[in-house]
């Protein structure tokens, strides 16, 4: 399971392009460490959401907790998504091996009519909010009561840690830079704290530090670019996965490619030749992996073969 900010996005998509089970963002994107242990806490608690939980402005009905992907012209319909999200993540969490987290910022909006620290503002104006940054205190303490009750549901869960690389304009520089320090440091003081459970990768330091040219940066230049991405991904890999693990994603690399091939003609006898080796190459993938799951692909496969 990833949670947090639009770089677990990146590699949660990454993944799933690569077979693993995942299951990114139930919430939606979401930015601060307040949030997101609040989220944790209600997929370890699933309480279903009410209307008393939503808000309609402009015609849209949104959650406080949610990102806008979840938002609707139907209440029910937003209800609907909202509490299957909750019902299938909590269960995925019971059974997760990993727990990926993102923190963007240690910037919080709190709602006034309420004090509730928001996931998401929804555009709604800044009369609505007063902003607090938390301090490392605040989070390091949160979360260490949070890990423990996630152990206590999922005593093999490891959780990794990761800090955004994006830089968050809006706080200012120096409030970019206090905050990520703070996001820094909380982290290191969990990760001491667990040193056997809790892992960091420096996805932060990756961008800044290895990848300084400005081509490593999309046009807002904020977020990494296309091959910033790519590059942390291998590094992330190569962080993460087994041996075993390498081989297999290199030996689906090619039939993935060969997935999203678009033949000039579909009916030649070429591009039939084409599918049927790899078919062939699914079967020796599986007959050396039988847990890697590519049923679908091959469906797809036999149909254009027909």
């Amino acid at each position: 399971m990833l949670l947090g900010s639009c770089f677990v996005e990146n590699i949660g998509k990454r993944l799933q392009e690569n077979k693993f089970p995942v299951d990114l963002n139930p919430f939606g994107i979401i930015y601060n460490p307040a949030s997101v242990a609040t989220s944790l806490m209600r997929l370890l608690n699933p309480e279903p959401f009410t209307p008393e939980d939503l808000f309609e402005r402009e015609g849209l009905y949104h959650s406080f907790m949610h990102h806008s992907r979840f938002s609707g012209t139907d209440e029910e319909n937003v209800l609907t998504d909202i509490n299957r999200r909750l019902h299938h993540s909590s269960s995925f969490l019971a059974d997760a091996s990993c727990l990926v987290i993102t923190f963007g910022t240690a910037w919080v909006y709190h709602l006034k009519s309420t004090g509730q620290i928001v996931s998401n503002c929804h555009k709604l104006p800044d009369k609505f909010f007063h902003r607090t940054c938390l301090t490392k205190e605040e989070i390091v303490e949160q979360w260490q009561s949070l890990l423990q009750e996630l152990w206590n549901r999922n005593s093999s869960l490891r959780i990794l840690f990761t800090v955004s690389p994006v830089r968050h304009w809006k706080d200012g520089v120096h409030g970019n830079q206090l905050s990520k320090a703070t996001l820094l440091l909380a982290i290191d003081e969990l990760c001491r704290l667990f040193p056997d459970r809790l892992f960091y990768f420096p996805s932060y330091e990756i961008l800044l530090d290895e990848l300084r040219d400005y081509r490593f940066y999309a046009t807002d230049m904020l977020h990494p670019s296309e091959p910033a991405i790519e590059y942390i991904w291998q590094r992330f890999a190569e962080f993460c996965f087994t041996t075993e693990t390498h081989y297999l994603l290199k030996e689906w690399e090619v039939i993935r490619k060969a997935l999203s091939h678009k033949p000039v003609r579909p009916d030649s006898d070429a591009y039939h030749t084409f599918i049927t080796q790899t078919l062939l190459k699914i079967e020796q993938l599986q007959e050396k992996f039988p847990y890697f799951y590519v049923a679908q692909e091959k469906e797809i496969l036999l149909s254009k073969l027909e």
